[in-house]
């Protein structure tokens, strides 16, 4: 918008490098320069301010296709002022001289025509395709169509305007309609998550099985193994029990080795003991055979003196000592004999 200041008699207007202002007086066109700046009289002058830069126009409109079901075009349209002169005479482009503001709409009125046109070329290609050629082949096909209408459409070409570039950013169906076309590649992909989770179950439930076939063998050899263990301890308590036995055996045969030893020992012993004493016997027997009947008489008493406590009478007559000689003698033979 350009700006404008008041004097007496006076205004200057000073317009941005993007603008393109027309200058009128009496209805005739004295100045046409793009930017810029300049004075004139309010009271006779008119001034029309068109712009030149890129307009950017969006659009959103309702087609139906060839098999009547209804769709949405989304886009946008980038267009701008090639002759300015001509523009301002089918447009009002008059601007106030003392605001600076547009008496009308034109811009406004520019995008209308644009956008209409740009429907009616969109209508045209959707009305004759059917709905899964419009999802399928809109946004790559549509926006060429509207591109090249746009630039070989006489209307446009009169105001003065050039397409620069034309976008169609979505085609839709309506919102039922999208639900249920989406809604066989849902249950496909709900399917296939579907397969994925059984599988990965299945994958799951083998490998928890392998797991329990693996502790069921660990189990098994464990209990194998502690078989093999309680077998080799029996064995060796009966190796150990054997063996205490043999020794117990040989500690026995070896006592009673040693006690028949000793015994043979304390009887060979006593063998010789009463052997030596039995030769003594003789020996003294034969030393008293051939002694004097006196001499043997008297040792006789001396042998009856240490054999009596107490003596209280002693008879020594002829007859009783012979009697006892001969009983002394005859004990002494019965004992000699004895011992051979």
């Amino acid at each position: 918008m350009s700006d404008i200041r008041r004097f007496p008699g006076m205004s200057h207007l000073r317009a941005e490098p993007t603008a393109h202002i027309l200058r009128y007086r009496k209805g005739q066109l004295i100045s046409s320069v793009r930017g810029g700046s300049f004075w004139f009289r309010p009271l006779t002058s008119s001034v029309a301010e068109v712009p030149v830069d890129d307009r950017e126009q969006s659009f959103l409109f309702n087609g139906r296709t060839s098999d009547f079901q209804d769709v949405a075009v989304q886009g946008a349209i980038t267009y701008r002022v090639l002759d300015p002169e001509l523009t301002a005479r089918r447009v009002d482009f008059g601007i106030d001289l003392r605001s600076g503001s547009y008496l009308e709409e034109p811009l406004e009125r520019i995008s209308q025509m644009v956008a209409q046109t740009a429907q009616q070329l969109a209508l045209d290609w959707i009305a004759h395709r059917s709905l899964d050629e419009v999802l399928r082949e809109a946004v790559q096909d549509l926006r060429p169509i509207i591109a090249d209408g746009l630039a070989n459409d006489p209307a446009l070409a009169d105001v003065g305007l050039d397409v620069a570039t034309v976008r169609v950013t979505r085609v839709a169906p309506t919102p039922e309609l999208e639900k249920a076309l989406q809604a066989p590649t849902r249950e496909r992909l709900q399917q296939t998550a579907d397969e994925a989770t059984f599988q990965r179950r299945a994958l799951a439930v083998e490998k928890e099985r392998a797991i329990a076939e693996n502790e069921l063998a660990n189990q098994i050899e464990l209990a194998h193994r502690e078989q093999q263990l309680i077998a080799e301890r029996g064995a060796n308590e009966r190796r150990r029990v054997e063996e205490e036995a043999e020794a117990q055996k040989i500690e026995a045969l070896g006592q009673a080795e040693r006690a028949k030893m000793g015994t043979e020992t304390k009887a060979e012993g006593i063998r010789l003991v009463e052997a030596a004493e039995n030769q003594a016997e003789l020996e003294r027997i034969a030393i008293y055979r051939d002694l004097p009947a006196q001499v043997m008489l008297g040792l006789a008493a001396r042998e009856l003196a240490g054999k009596l406590e107490r003596i209280d009478h002693l008879n020594l007559s002829p007859d009783g000592m012979t009697g006892l000689l001969q009983t002394l003698m005859a004990a002494g033979t019965q004992k000699l004999e004895n011992a051979e």
